[in-house]
C-alpha cells in the first residue's frame, strides 16, 4: 500500500505507511528528569457555532491528558501558546485548569498550569498594577485548584514595561506572595512576536542578567525557568548559573535531546516542558525510561530521530506549530476531527501537513497506521488531491 502526498515544490511523492507502530506503553513518572508535555486542546466543532467564544470538547481533551499521565509524562496545562491568546480565552483556560487539575489528582499525575494576563484587553496601555492584579487572579485560581503554576511571559507586560526595573517589580511582587515555588517562562519572539524585548532588553545577554537577578532575589520561590529561545548555548549558560535547586526546563523544540541528556562531567542537564512531547509522547516516555536506566546512548537513539519532525512542526511562523500537532492527534485516532479553536487548522499549507504525517508515520507514532492513512486521504480529498 502507498499514499501519494503533495510536496512543497508542487510535485508529489509516494509514501508507504508504517506496518510496525510503537506498542502501547504504561509506566510511572521518570525519576531522573521531569518531563511535561504542553498538551493541546480538542475543540468541539459542532457546538462552536451555537455560542460565542471557544467551545472545548472536554471529554476528548481530558482523555488525551490521561494518555500522557499513563505514559509517565506530566501535563503543562493552558501553556498552549498556539491556542491560548489565539482563540482560547481566559474563562475557557480557567475551566481547563480546573478540570485538568481535578483529573490529575484522581490519578496522581503531574501538572503545572500557565498563569498570564490574557484577561486584560489588548492594546489598552495597562498599568503595572493592573498587570500584577491580572497575574494574581490567575495564580490564585491555579493554586486554589491545587496545581503548580508557570508564570507565562505577558504580551501586556512587554508592551507596558519601560525597562528592566518594571520586570523586577512585577515578578518580585508575584514571587513574594506565591504560595509555592513557580516556574518562570522566557518565550522568544519566534513563538510570539509580541514578546520581543522581554526582560527590558532586546539584547539577549542583558535580558539574561535581568532574568537571573529575578531568580537570585527569591530562589526559594522559583521551581525552575522554562526557556523557549531555540538557542541551545544560551540555555546551557543559564542553567550553569542557576541557584541550587532551581531547575532549567527546556522549551527548545529544536535541540531538546542534547539539552535533556546533558553534557556529562558534572554539568547540569535540562528537565523538559515541551510542545513536541504532545505528538511524540510514546517515544518521549521510552526515552525517559532509558535515562532512568542510566542509558544516555539509548535515550539519544530514541529521541534524536524525532528532531526532524519537531523542527518541521515548529518551522516559521513558529506560533502556528499546533496545527501540525492537532493534525497528528486526529490521524492517531485521539480525536474525531481536525479542527482547532480560532480556526487555526487552516494556518499551515497542505504540503506541510503531508510532511508531518509522513514523518510521524516513519517514527511509528500512529497506533493504527491504516486509520491514519485513511484520514490523510480524507484530508487530501478535501483539497482536491487524489492520493
Amino acid at each position: 500500500m502507498s499514499i501519494r502526498l503533495p510536496a512543497a515544490d508542487g510535485g508529489h511523492r509516494l509514501h508507504r505507511p508504517c506496518t510496525d507502530p510503537l506498542a502501547p506503553l504504561v509506566c510511572g513518572p521518570a525519576r531522573s528528569r521531569r518531563f511535561y508535555a504542553a498538551a493541546h486542546v480538542v475543540s468541539d466543532p459542532l457546538a462552536a457555532s451555537a455560542q460565542a467564544g471557544p467551545v472545548v470538547d472536554w471529554e476528548s481533551t481530558m482523555a488525551f491528558r490521561h494518555r500522557l499521565w499513563a505514559q509517565g509524562l506530566g501535563v503543562a496545562e493552558a501553556m498552549d501558546t498556539a491556542q491560548r491568546g489565539m482563540g482560547l480565552d481566559w474563562p475557557a483556560a480557567a475551566e481547563l485548569i480546573r478540570r485538568s487539575a481535578a483529573e490529575a489528582r484522581a490519578v496522581g499525575g503531574r501538572i503545572v498550569c500557565g498563569a498570564g494576563t490574557d484577561q486584560l484587553a489588548p492594546g489598552c496601555g495597562h498599568s503595572l498594577t493592573a498587570i500584577v492584579a491580572a497575574y494574581e487572579d490567575q495564580l490564585a485560581h491555579i493554586e486554589a485548584c491545587g496545581a503548580g503554576a508557570v508564570l507565562m511571559a505577558s504580551r501586556t507586560l512587554a508592551a507596558a514595561a519601560r525597562g528592566p526595573e518594571d520586570y523586577l517589580e512585577v515578578y518580585g511582587r508575584l514571587l513574594r506572595q506565591s504560595a509555592r515555588p513557580v516556574v518562570l517562562h522566557w518565550l522568544g519572539p519566534m513563538f510570539d512576536p509580541g514578546l520581543a524585548g522581554y526582560w527590558g532588553h532586546a539584547e539577549l545577554d542583558a535580558a539574561t542578567e535581568v532574568l537571573l537577578k529575578i531568580i537570585a532575589d527569591c530562589p526559594e520561590k522559583v521551581d525552575g525557568i522554562k526557556l523557549s529561545l531555540l538557542d541551545a548555548e544560551r540555555e546551557r549558560d543559564i542553567r550553569r548559573r542557576l541557584p541550587p535547586g532551581v531547575r532549567c526546563y527546556t522549551g527548545d523544540d529544536h535541540h531538546y535531546p542534547e539539552l535533556i541528556a546533558g553534557d556529562g562531567a558534572g554539568e547540569p542537564a535540562s528537565d523538559a516542558l515541551l510542545g513536541v512531547f504532545d505528538p511524540i509522547a510514546p517515544l518521549a516516555a521510552r526515552a525517559a525510561l532509558a535515562l532512568d536506566r542510566d542509558d544516555p546512548a539509548g535515550f539519544r537513539e530514541l529521541l534524536d530521530p524525532t528532531v526532524a519532525l519537531s523542527r518541521h512542526l515548529f518551522a516559521p511562523p513558529t506560533r502556528y506549530y499546533k496545527t501540525g500537532v492537532v493534525l497528528l492527534a486526529w490521524l492517531a485516532g485521539y480525536q474525531e476531527h481536525f479542527t482547532m479553536v480560532g480556526g487555526l487548522q487552516s494556518a499551515r499549507p497542505l504540503p506541510h501537513l503531508a510532511a508531518a504525517y509522513e514523518q510521524a508515520d516513519l517514527l511509528g507514532l500512529f497506533p493504527d497506521p491504516e486509520l491514519a492513512e485513511a484520514r490523510m486521504r480524507q484530508l487530501l480529498a478535501v483539497y482536491g488531491v487524489a492520493a
